[in-house]
């Protein structure tokens, strides 16, 4: 303040003294302001207002631009006087599309189709076919499952396992692969219990499932719903930073600090969530108490639920019954007899299915989701310092009030109002929620977003670099009818997307203006799935359920939690995930913490990772798997070498390449026999060390 003054003290006309002056009148008129009063600068924050749809500006290059996009990243390009760079070739482009759409290499076959093609549309039938694949949704399902913090397992301090969570990850896989119009794909999340009332018989099922990004909210503690207010905490917090690109945890003890969500905005969306019943999957005390699992969602009928619920609960009457019989038979009968033997073999048997259904909380053939429903609809109190144990004014259910359409909803008698604020967050009227989900599309494409803080869109974030190019995603998105597929035809098609990975330049070295395409190193399900694949051993049916032990032999607790690793040759999307114990692999090559909503993976190089791929047993099978597919595939070992590039690499292998391989492979084999290895374990091992080579080779895990 006192160098403003002093500034502003300057003489007049003075270049500094007009700025100083200017912002001590603004710093005094905002110290004036009442406490939590919405500033004029809050309310004319750049992600809060209209999306338009502006026109693509003029440039001077005008043979570069192939699509809108273009013209936008053209201009600042030639107003810092930077050239784009030169198209990649079509090997690269390949490989790079590939990956982007799928998470997998391109096939040999794949790149000599493309490179025999000299359509002009060529390229566009090669997005196409990557987009109607099923390894589509398996990739960017993942992307989506970062963001919604998904999980196998409950998060409670001995982190039981939720083994239906596994339907709702299968619906977001299948939701990406159909193309479901995103604002019908966030309403699903929502409110999909909602909705399936009014749902035909076929979309019901799969509507409920979708709330399991409400019920997958972090458990906490000990006993059933302990702590609710941080589990209920998560799911707004999840909510905000998924669909609107904002952070409102912050305003559960204040107004927040910094963006506009004041506390009433915050419990206004906590009573939705309050008004919700979700499911209990397990915890310590399910053992200690013997308390079921209940609140799992039937995906029948309510009349047909009703019927197997009533059939299970008159079983399990007569499970105690024949029990409590049989425990007094063996009390008054012979100690050793052939009788006895039979009554406790019979006792064993139905005492277990007695605890099977118990703990179930369901009949045996009752599909069940780990889904939300309504309950009981309530206004909540403002929670003062964020303490449940002191209430403070009650408010009304509301989205944000300082958004378009934002405060109380109008919710209909008996309803929680989820379906009402997921219908104000998919208006077109909305500000955030297209923009929030066109930056993370152009994120994965590009190696970041537009704004590089995909799901913080607030005052504390970096305004986007190109704010006219976001807005005309965003608007193009809506008005394609909420079609993902529809923005990656948009960017894939642009020249923008098509540059060659050149070298930084003194002007722009950090690439903000996109002059370039940066090189990107796979993350940690793709280097896996490309092992997998080009070794021959990736499997790509249908993966069934995950092998939790059966459920009357639930036991952990906090001291003894559930921890397990199931190994499996299916893609890693389909891994099980834990959120107390990490995935070794996918932990060291940056997969997220499942905790929390992750927007950004990092992308770290450390030792630990070159160690792994030497030694960890996973890429010696791989490697040697790999090494029997061109051994035994090959006349030569100079075609053995063009192949394994092929496959690893996604391009054909130079003429030295070719020869340096073979020339490796002999002097590796003739050093074996001369260990004392036979010709054939000597081929073997020289193959294998080759195999490990591609594998591990910057080429194979980093896109150009």
């Amino acid at each position: 303040l006192a160098t403003l003054l002093a500034l502003a003290a300057a003489p007049a006309g003075c270049l500094v003294a007009g700025v100083a002056t200017m912002l001590l009148a603004t710093l005094l008129a905002l110290a004036a302001a009442p406490a939590g009063c919405l500033v004029a600068g809050d309310a004319e924050w750049w992600a809060f207002q209209p999306i338009r749809k502006p026109a693509p500006p003029v440039v001077k290059n005008v043979r570069w631009p192939r699509t809108p996009i273009d013209s936008f990243i053209l201009a600042p390009l030639e107003l810092h006087g930077i050239p784009p760079s030169p198209q990649a070739g079509r090997t690269k482009l390949l490989r790079r599309a590939t990956f982007d759409l799928t998470g997998l290499p391109p096939t040999p076959q794949a790149l000599e189709d493309f490179l025999a093609d000299a359509d002009p549309g060529a390229f566009d039938r090669v997005i196409e076919r990557l987009l109607a694949s099923p390894q589509y949704g398996e990739r960017w399902g993942r992307h989506w499952m970062d963001v919604v913090r998904y999980a196998d397992t409950a998060g409670d301090n001995a982190d039981y396992p939720v083994p239906e969570a596994r339907l709702y990850r299968d619906y977001i896989i299948t939701a990406f692969n159909t193309d479901k119009p995103y604002d019908q794909f966030v309403r699903e999340q929502l409110a999909g219990d909602i909705l399936a009332r009014e749902a035909p018989p076929g979309l019901r099922s799969e509507q409920i499932i979708a709330t399991g990004f409400l019920a997958l909210s972090r458990r906490y503690a000990t006993a059933p719903f302990e702590l609710m207010h941080l589990t209920i905490e998560d799911a707004i917090e999840t909510t905000g930073r998924a669909f609107l690109g904002m952070t409102p945890r912050c305003a559960r003890c204040h107004d927040h600090k910094y963006d506009p969500v004041t506390r009433a905005d915050y419990y206004g969306m906590y009573g939705l969530f309050a008004s919700t019943r979700f499911p209990y999957a397990g915890s310590e005390e399910f053992q200690s108490k013997n308390l079921p699992r209940t609140g799992f969602v039937p995906l029948v009928p309510e009349a047909d639920a009703g019927r197997l619920l009533e059939q299970n609960r008159h079983r399990m009457e007569e499970l105690r019954d024949q029990t409590a019989r049989l425990a007094k038979e063996m009390k008054d009968g012979a100690t050793n007899s052939p009788a006895r033997r039979e009554l406790e073999a019979r006792f064993a048997s139905l005492r277990l299915e007695l605890k099977r259904r118990e703990r179930s909380g369901a009949h045996p053939d009752l599909p069940v989701a780990y889904a939300v429903v309504e309950d009981k609809p309530v206004d909540q109190y403002i929670q003062v310092r964020g303490e449940p144990a002191e209430p403070g004014p009650v408010v009304p259910r509301c989205a944000p009030r300082f958004l378009p359409g934002g405060g109380p909803l109008k919710i209909p008698p008996g309803g929680s109002g989820r379906r009402e604020f997921a219908e104000w967050l998919t208006n077109p009227a909305n500000p955030l929620t297209a923009r929030v989900m066109v930056n993370r599309i152009w994120q994965h494409h590009f190696g970041k977003g537009l704004v590089t803080t995909p799901s913080n869109f607030g005052l504390r974030s970096e305004p986007p670099t190109h704010p006219e190019l976001l807005d005309f995603l965003a608007r193009s998105f809506v008005e394609s009818g909420w079609s993902v597929k529809a923005m990656h035809r948009l960017i894939l098609r642009s020249a923008a997307w098509q540059q060659e990975d050149a070298p930084p330049t003194p002007i722009d070295p950090g690439n903000r203006w996109y002059g370039r395409f940066e090189r990107q190193r796979l993350d940690a399900e793709a280097i896996r799935d490309a092992m997998l694949l080009v070794s021959g051993r990736l499997d790509d049916s249908p993966p069934g359920p995950h092998p939790f032990p059966p459920v009357e032999e639930w036991h952990w607790t906090q001291h003894n939690p559930f921890k397990a690793l199931y190994d499996s040759n299916h893609r890693s999307v389909y891994l099980m995930r834990q959120r107390l114990q990490r995935h070794p692999f996918l932990a060291l090559f940056d997969a997220p913490d499942a905790n929390t909503s992750t927007d950004v993976r990092t992308s770290a190089n450390v030792p630990s990772q070159a160690l792994y791929l030497m030694n960890n047993p996973f890429v010696r099978d791989q490697a040697e798997a790999f090494a029997t597919r061109l051994a035994a595939g090959s006349t030569s070992l100079e075609a053995g070498v063009r192949q394994g590039v092929l496959l690893a690499w996604g391009r054909p292998a130079s003429a030295a390449e070719a020869g340096h391989g073979g020339d490796y492979i002999q002097r590796f084999e003739d050093s074996a026999r001369r260990e004392g290895l036979d010709e054939s374990t000597a081929r073997r091992a020289a193959w294998m060390s080759y195999a490990r080579v591609l594998l591990t080779a910057n080429e194979f895990l980093y896109v150009d």
